[in-house]
């Protein structure tokens, strides 16, 4: 019984990636007098909740790269920052949302 040839994969195949959010991103805070800041670009800060608040999970995990689709050195910003955040208090360590058993 001979079997069917495969066929073969083209180099550039790609899975398909799912739609997900992407996070309007993403730049360091930089402090200098000569530019200008931009207004279209949130900072990467661990004051900025709300930007943090759409890198972690309902359970108060850290999305990895491949979900918030930023660079490694973005990514690398905003898990210092939100570990940043989280020991001020300003994010929870986890978010437990179960309904308690009597």
């Amino acid at each position: 019984m001979k079997l069917a040839p495969r066929r073969p994969r083209s180099r550039f195949s790609k899975r398909k990636k799912k739609n997900l959010p992407v996070i309007a991103v993403i730049q360091k805070k930089v402090k200098s007098l000569s530019s200008p800041p931009q207004k279209t670009r949130a900072t990467i800060d661990y004051k900025n909740v709300s930007l943090l608040r759409k890198c972690i999970t309902g359970e108060g995990k850290i999305f990895p790269r491949r979900l918030t689709r930023v660079t490694a050195k973005q990514q690398r910003y905003i898990e210092n920052a939100i570990k940043k955040a989280r020991i001020l208090g300003l994010l929870p360590f986890i978010n437990i949302s179960r309904p308690s058993r009597l």
